[in-house]
Formats: structure tokens, C-alpha cells, sequence
């Protein structure tokens, strides 16, 4: 997982504590409610650059840190070309 990710995760997360974020975080367990779920997306969204598809908002999605993650990581991956540059909208 990319730091920024987790550190962006971190506030979100009221009873996280000083534990570290791995991809096994039970994100909702930790704090992350509904409400939240959709501050986080908005704030994932604005500092990755990328859109996630509404398909992808799930509770499955928002069950662990990993498994939003995988989502992210994807986003990020439709929008980079092979080289690793960045691919823009025409």
C-alpha cells in the first residue's frame, strides 16, 4: 500500500490508536462509517488524481485497508500507460 494512502486513511480511522495500517485493517471495526466512507472517497479521489466507479463502492470494498487499496491500485493502474506516465483524457 502507498503511504500516502495510509496516512490519507489514518484521520478517518477513530480507533486506530497507535496501531499500523495493513492491509488487513478492518476499516469499519476502526471507525469508518458511512458518512466517512464517502469523505474518504472524495479526499482518495482528489489526492490520487483518479475516479472510482460507483461498482466499486461497496461494503466489500470498505471492509479492510487492503481491499480499498486493491480498488485505488487499479484506478491508478487505468490511468498510466505502460511506461508509467501518466494517460490523460482526450
Amino acid at each position: 500500500m502507498d503511504t500516502r494512502f495510509t496516512e490519507l486513511l489514518t484521520p478517518f480511522l477513530k480507533f486506530l490508536g497507535e496501531q499500523e495500517i495493513t492491509p488487513d485493517t478492518p476499516l469499519r471495526e476502526l471507525g469508518l462509517d458511512s458518512m466517512q466512507a464517502i469523505e474518504l472517497l472524495f479526499a482518495i479521489e482528489d489526492a490520487f488524481g483518479v475516479t472510482l466507479a460507483d461498482d466499486d463502492m461497496n461494503d466489500d470494498t470498505f471492509a479492510t485497508a487492503g481491499s480499498l487499496w486493491s480498488v485505488v491500485h487499479a484506478a491508478l493502474g487505468a490511468h498510466h500507460g505502460a511506461d508509467g506516465t501518466q494517460v490523460r483524457a482526450a
